[in-house]
């Protein structure tokens, strides 16, 4: 069986004691391919960092963009820093994440939707696949997407979705895969499984967002790729679908979205 974690961070500090056996539980799993995205202050190194890991490892891919917490950083710098890393590496196949966050608020929500248009253009002009984060934002992030990205082939995906289910139509609408975590295993998740239920296995996408999230039975461990299996899992059982089959179809949802159009 093979799968793909289409959302990662494991080139943050709690991997570094041992991240090449994180990497190698990955491929033993099955997790052949893994898109590991940077996040953090643009002027710090992360992002790099992201790029580098990527650069080292076969079956991981890297995805940067300025995370709606730290749009309040985002200058001409960070913007140049951001085009050239796209620039100089094959192995960056996405910009993200990108969004609105209007439950923690670290940055102003209009500093967030200016930062959010503005990376949504140069994704478009990179011709690059957007990755989505969307908190308690549902109706400004739908609407910004349609304004900047109606008619764009290459969409993108709401990553570790928890909205409603017409929010989940009208990005399915606008070209987008919906990606659940290990939240969607959580006791309490009825609603997010009724809207992974509805959805057709075409347009869906399965990811860790480690370290975070650790789908059950882990959780409440550090969460890692591996895990991403029982993710798929559970989703296999929401549509009584055979595991081996939804991993299948995740992974063409991945190379889809992602590879099929690489520069």
């Amino acid at each position: 069986m093979s799968f793909v974690d289409s959302h990662c961070h494991i080139d943050g500090a709690e991997y570094d004691a041992d991240r090449d056996e994180v990497i190698a539980r990955a491929q033993a799993a099955g997790v052949k391919t893994m898109l590991n995205v940077g996040t953090g202050d643009p002027h710090s190194g992360a992002l790099e960092r992201a790029v580098e890991l990527a650069e080292k490892h076969e079956s991981i891919y890297a995805a940067v963009g300025v995370h709606p917490h730290d749009a309040k950083l985002w200058d001409d710098r960070a913007e140049h820093r951001l085009f050239d890393l796209v620039k100089q590496s094959r192995r960056v196949i996405a910009w993200g994440e990108i969004g609105l966050d209007y439950h923690y608020d670290h940055s102003p929500r209009e500093v967030q939707r200016k930062i959010f248009r503005r990376q949504l253009q140069l994704a478009r002009e990179a011709n690059l696949p957007v990755v989505i984060h969307s908190r308690e934002a549902d109706a400004d992030t739908i609407a910004l997407l349609r304004e900047e990205l109606t008619g764009y082939e290459r969409a993108g995906v709401m990553h570790c979705f928890g909205g409603s289910l017409p929010m989940a139509q009208s990005a399915i609408q606008l070209g987008f895969y919906i990606s659940f975590a290990g939240n969607l295993t959580f006791k309490k998740a009825n609603d997010l499984r009724e809207v992974a239920r509805k959805l057709p296995l075409e347009r869906l996408l399965v990811e860790t967002d480690c370290p975070y999230l650790s789908p059950v039975p882990f959780r409440g461990q550090r969460n890692e790729p591996a895990h991403v299996v029982e993710t798929a899992r559970f989703l296999a059982t929401l549509h009584e679908k055979e595991l081996a089959e939804v991993g299948r179809i995740m992974s063409e949802n991945f190379r889809s979205l992602f590879l099929s159009h690489r520069r």
